[in-house]
């Protein structure tokens, strides 16, 4: 099949009695066949010391323990990653088959392009041009959300459509109108449009969103940045019953070998890897309980923070033995990969088949394509990513409209008082995004009067601005007077009474105070938003300069 030039007789040594029995025969074999003899290692661990780990984990994956005579291991502990002098040593007298190993190398010859952006072609009706169909969508969905076009709405459309051809993404707002569109129509329940998306003017014309950017002072730098060329990120709730529907629709209509789910995986986080480690070790379950416990909670904590000189772990692990032998075999393990499984939401379109672009796989009793690749690295390859979620606050909403005898939820008006003083008593279980007890405690503080506040509140009910929710309700009730570091800023935080609440806020701070650009403003919010402090220190000159000239 591959030729003679192609084919290779492989051997490899890594202390088996069965390798012992058969390299011999598989030298002569090559002898005899005229194929060249190639010696390799087969390397499931790196380090020679990772032994151990390496059978911890095969107990892990077999759900078996250590302690058990007849568990899965493997028969040498020489499965690591061997130097040059250990390989020479394991082939003494084929020093031809391991210099072979550069030969298969220098055969091989694999680039993986990356920055691409390898956007499917929307098919336009009468093979018209993308972007004209586009503005023509746009400006009938104007007049449509807003009765007329008005001088100031045609100037913000065509700004965002000029960047878009600029960009090159007119497909892309197409292929998304077109399965909205398609859901819409289908009786599957769509949300309203969340994240940056929200800001675009363009999308909201194509009812891919249903939150007027222009009522809410939204960005459209904040959803695309002209000076970076990013693929856009809308991400697009569907009720968990039409969810398939609109997927399968999807791939329909682009090829079935051009569209799939995204895989990602779970790895052991610090806590897991301890409870793994003394399940393996067999040690009873309070004992490791406890000892997992002297992790501090939250995200991103590891072993070697919690073993620092004078952590509760640190105590434990100089002053116990079981601790130590547990926590010493977890810290190999921390970080591994400990499954795979589909993405809840990610979708990925190809413009080519993308066997040609990522490696694929089935998963599932249904036999679903996955991407081999995390959802990051497949926008890094520049293949189109979708949020496909499904929202189950949208099949409740269903089954309430299902159960009145029928509603136009769209119509329901977000100005009825009954609504907000029932809130206001913190009587919202059951409510997306307001139901957690911490919340209700925040209405009850506020007592929404409007639809801002409740915008507000969910802005604000996470731990880094949480503490000026008592100080908005103050504020609001009259008694607290707000007051402006520079009077510019009440034009932009006046409508949250003084306190900056959202991303857009701080864009406008920056264009106005620091006479930032759009695009520089939303590289800001970028490094504030993600935490990126490398980001945030090359902007810190400029803005101050900028405060400076306009006599902040």
């Amino acid at each position: 099949i591959f030729g003679r030039d192609s084919t290779y007789v492989e051997i490899q040594n890594a202390g088996l009695e069965e390798q012992k029995r058969v390299n011999p025969a598989l030298v002569a074999l090559a002898e005899e066949t005229g194929l060249s003899l190639v010696a390799t290692g087969d390397v499931h661990y790196l380090d020679a010391q990772d032994a151990f780990a390496h059978e911890a984990l095969l107990c892990i994956q077999s759900g078996d323990t250590l302690k058990n005579p007849g568990h899965w291991r493997f028969d040498t502990n020489e499965f690591f990653f061997k130097t040059p002098e250990e390989m020479a040593d394991d082939f003494a007298g084929l020093e031809h088959a391991l210099a072979r190993t550069l030969e298969v190398a220098e055969r091989c010859d694999v680039e993986i392009e990356l920055g691409r952006i390898l956007l499917p072609s929307f098919p336009v009706p009468d093979g018209r041009d993308a972007f004209d169909y586009l503005v023509e969508l746009c400006e009938k969905g104007l007049v449509k959300r807003y009765g007329k076009a008005t001088p100031e709405l045609t100037e913000r459309l065509r700004f965002e459509l000029k960047t878009v051809r600029e960009m090159g993404f007119a497909d892309y707002f197409l292929i998304v109108w077109d399965f909205i569109h398609f859901a819409k129509h289908n009786g599957v329940s769509v949300g309203p449009g969340r994240g940056s998306a929200a800001g675009s003017l363009a999308a909201y014309c194509l009812e891919i969103t249903d939150v007027d950017p222009i009522r809410y002072g939204l960005l459209f730098e904040r959803f695309l940045n002209p000076a970076r060329k990013d693929l856009p990120d809308m991400d697009i709730d569907f009720s968990v019953a039409g969810r398939d529907r609109v997927i399968n629709y999807v791939a329909e209509k682009y090829g079935r070998d051009r569209v799939a789910q995204i895989i990602t995986f779970s790895r052991m986080a610090a806590r897991a890897a301890i409870r793994d480690a003394g399940r393996v070790l067999d040690v009873p379950y309070g004992i490791v309980d406890r000892i997992a416990k002297l992790v501090p909670e939250g995200p991103g904590q590891t072993l070697d923070d919690s073993l620092k000189p004078g952590a509760e772990l640190r105590q434990a692990v100089d002053s116990d033995a079981v601790a130590k032998e547990i926590v010493d075999l977890a810290k190999p393990l921390e970080g591994l990969t400990r499954a795979d499984s589909i993405h809840a939401a990610g979708v990925v379109i190809g413009a080519q088949p993308l066997i040609e672009v990522v490696p694929l796989q089935q998963k599932g009793a249904d036999q679903e394509v996955v991407t081999q690749l995390g959802m990051w690295d497949v926008v890094d390859l520049g293949l189109l990513k979708m949020d496909f979620l499904g929202l189950r606050n949208l099949d409740v909403i269903d089954k309430a409209v299902e159960l009145v005898g029928g509603l136009d939820i769209a119509s329901i008006p977000l100005d009825d008082p009954a609504t907000y003083a029932m809130l206001a008593r913190g009587e919202s279980t059951g409510v997306f995004q307001f139901e957690s007890s911490g919340m209700r405690e925040a209405l009850r503080q506020v007592k929404p009067t409007e639809f801002e506040d409740l915008i507000a509140l969910v802005a604000l009910y996470r731990p880094g601005p949480m503490g000026y929710i008592p100080v908005y309700g103050k504020r609001k009730a009259g008694g607290e007077q707000v007051q402006y570091a520079d009077p510019r800023l009440e034009s932009i935080t006046g409508p949250t009474y003084g306190i900056c609440i959202y991303q857009e806020q701080y864009m406008e701070i920056a264009k106005q105070l620091a006479g930032f650009t759009p695009a520089e403003a939303d590289d800001l919010r970028k490094a504030i938003g993600k935490k990126i402090h490398s980001l945030m220190a090359s902007l810190k000159d400029k803005f101050l300069e900028g405060c400076a000239a306009n006599g902040v």
